[in-house]
């Protein structure tokens, strides 16, 4: 059995056409982080299950989906995501091969309603189709999977519709910052000054040159900027937390 699990906290917006991208699945389980407003209502409308689980982190909310919701398969879709008929069709042959017991899967990005070719945002792999029982997650945001076994690679994107504005966007980035502030000092890493300033200029360059942020003109320019930012405010952050211990 194949069970798509979609990660909610209020997503009345995405929801419904998300829903109706995976009707392919043998189930289809919104897996709600007690949302307040109407999405949990709009995914029973539809015909998804329903399960709620409070939030702690990204990591914690996804092992508590593997952990609650039996299946052989689980894939794990967002609610901004869609999923093409071509990909359902590549999932149903993949998840009979015995080799693997994760498959990564390819998502195309529109940020700000513009298709992100380079920087990162393409091919940008997920590794989303687990075996349950061979999976675990790890780290509180930006999350990884410790996989006991192998990994195929699927060809087929899902469809990401990430960020409908630059404020969006920013605001965001200031969410995982905060959260990556917080495992690198669980991690104990201890910056120096300039190190802020440093990651930035790393960040930078690995998005806008060594990813081909520059393909997409001024719109890859500027996604290399803010990510560079992020960098900086993630470390700028860590220091200010260390400096009041």
């Amino acid at each position: 059995m194949l069970a798509v699990v979609i990660l909610t906290r209020n997503e009345s917006a995405f929801i419904e056409a998300c829903i109706e991208s995976v009707r392919w699945a043998d189930r289809i389980v919104v897996f709600d982080s007690y949302s307040d407003d109407d999405t949990v209502e709009k995914a029973r409308a539809c015909g998804a299950e329903v399960l709620q689980h409070p939030f702690e982190n990204y990591a914690a909310q996804r092992n508590a989906a593997l952990e609650k919701v039996e299946a052989e398969w689980i894939f794990f879709v967002d609610a901004d995501e869609r999923a093409t008929a071509a990909l359902a069709e590549e999932i149903r042959v993949a998840i009979q091969d015995p080799r693997y017991v994760g498959w990564w899967v390819p998502r195309r990005n529109y940020l700000f309603g513009r298709l992100t070719r380079g920087g990162g945002w393409w091919p940008d792999y997920q590794l989303r189709l687990l075996r349950r029982g061979y999976a675990r997650y790890e780290r509180l945001v930006h999350e990884i999977v410790v996989l006991q076994g192998e990994a195929g690679y699927l060809r087929n994107p899902l469809i990401h519709y990430n960020y409908d504005s630059p404020a969006e966007f920013r605001a965001k980035q200031r969410v995982y910052a905060r959260l990556e502030a917080q495992a690198l000092r669980e991690a104990g890493v201890r910056p120096r000054i300039y190190t802020p300033w440093t990651m930035m200029v790393r960040e930078f360059w690995r998005r806008f040159v060594r990813l081909r942020g520059y393909i997409d003109g001024l719109h890859g320019l500027r996604l290399a900027a803010w990510m560079a930012l992020a960098v900086g405010e993630t470390y700028w952050i860590l220091r200010r937390e260390l400096s009041r211990e």
